[in-house]
């Protein structure tokens, strides 16, 4: 299975503004689009959905520039941002997201066997909340154990800050509901790849959060749980070379569920 993930020489290409949505009010029409990365001469790719950050307020989809060219379909959505609406409908919107990339991307040279989630910072919260909490994604009628692996970058275990600064409480003070998520995990998931920056550079204490998580998923059994910690690399600057981790674990990944 190697040559599915080692680059060679494709051509490709870009199609834009691809509605995922059902819901037609405007905000929805506006901002529930994605973008498909894909070569125009190749079938059956690995696919990464990546979801952008910017704290559930703000972002914009993109295709991550080190993914590009890699043997891979990569699915960029945008979605809907806090405080115009609920982080109800953000975590609802990365769910359709990611079914309409099941049920579409053979069309662009995807395998729908092989659909990696992964995102930094708000985009990873809301690949782990898909992930663990399958109500989210059966709401589509996809199971979220067929996602083939979790890789999220820098997000948050416990509640996201945004939600707890929409309720009035402080980012200095954790909370773990059901927006957290720390509270779904379970032994079942897919194989989940956690990194986070420096633990001296992150936000708020983000890979102590991240480090509990790992340990409770090793606590529950979970069979296929990592996490690695980028040194002298704050949040932002984690992406790049977190992306050389994606691509190892990618390869790991498919060899396991494919040998």
């Amino acid at each position: 299975m190697l040559s599915s993930v080692i680059s060679v020489a494709r051509t490709y290409v870009i199609d834009s503004d691809i509605s995922y949505s059902t819901n037609k009010d405007s905000y929805s029409v506006k901002r529930c689009k994605l973008d498909v990365y894909h070569a125009d001469d190749t079938t059956r790719l690995p696919v990464i959905v990546w979801f952008h950050g910017g704290g559930l307020t703000g972002g914009e989809r993109f295709i991550p520039q080190e993914l590009k060219n890699s043997g891979y379909v990569i699915v960029a959505p945008n979605y809907r941002l806090m405080p115009a609406v609920a982080i109800d409908d953000c975590i609802d919107d990365a769910a359709s997201a990611v079914a309409w990339t099941f049920n579409n991307i053979s069309e662009y040279g995807g395998d729908p066997d092989k659909i990696f989630v992964a995102g930094h910072s708000a985009g990873g919260y809301l690949t782990s909340m898909i992930g663990f909490e399958k109500k989210w994604l059966e709401k589509y009628g996809i199971d979220a154990d067929s996602i083939i692996g979790l890789i999220p970058y820098s997000g948050q275990a416990i509640t996201h800050f945004a939600q707890r600064q929409a309720k009035g409480i402080s980012e200095f003070r954790p909370v773990i509901d059901e927006y957290a998520p720390l509270y779904h995990i379970r032994k079942d998931a897919p194989p989940y790849v956690i990194i986070t920056g420096d633990r001296e550079l992150e936000l708020y204490g983000r890979y102590e959060e991240n480090a509990y998580l790992w340990r409770m998923l090793k606590l529950i059994g979970h069979p296929d749980i990592r996490i690695y910690e980028i040194d002298g690399h704050g949040h932002g600057q984690m992406v790049g070379p977190a992306h050389h981790i994606l691509k190892t674990n990618v390869r790991r990944i498919l060899e396991g569920a494919f040998r």
